[in-house]
């Protein structure tokens, strides 16, 4: 059973930056996909960026040029580096892991995803 527990989530102003963690225990899968989701209220739940254990990764819209993710898998850890936050950008993110290996582009879609963390909240004020 794999869990998946966030943290770093802050409150920041427009501009700001912040580092998401996600650690996952449990984890027996060498072929691997994880990311970064969020939802905002009364939103549906999109995906932010992806990561594959063979590198490659997948960012929305939302996210190029001002987020970053990586992993090491060493330690077991995701990261969400986000730089120039704006207010928009405020949500609860979740950590979400899969050991299937998607298509570049599916990698973003939620559904594909079956183990989810309970979410780190993150909200941007102007």
């Amino acid at each position: 059973q794999v869990k998946l527990v966030e943290s770093g989530g802050d409150s920041v102003q427009a501009g700001g930056s912040l580092t998401l963690s996600c650690v996952a225990s449990g984890w027996e899968y060498s072929t691997h996909c994880m990311g970064w989701f969020r939802q905002a209220p009364g939103k549906e739940r999109e995906g932010v960026a992806v990561i594959s254990s063979d590198g490659r990764t997948n960012y929305a819209d939302l996210a190029e040029g001002r987020f970053t993710i990586s992993e090491d898998n060493a330690k077991d850890m995701l990261y969400l580096q986000m730089n120039n936050l704006k207010p928009e950008d405020t949500a609860m993110y979740y950590c979400a892991a899969t050991d299937n290996g998607l298509q570049t582009y599916i990698m973003l879609e939620a559904r594909w995803y079956d183990s989810w963390g309970q979410g780190t909240q993150v909200t941007v004020s102007s």
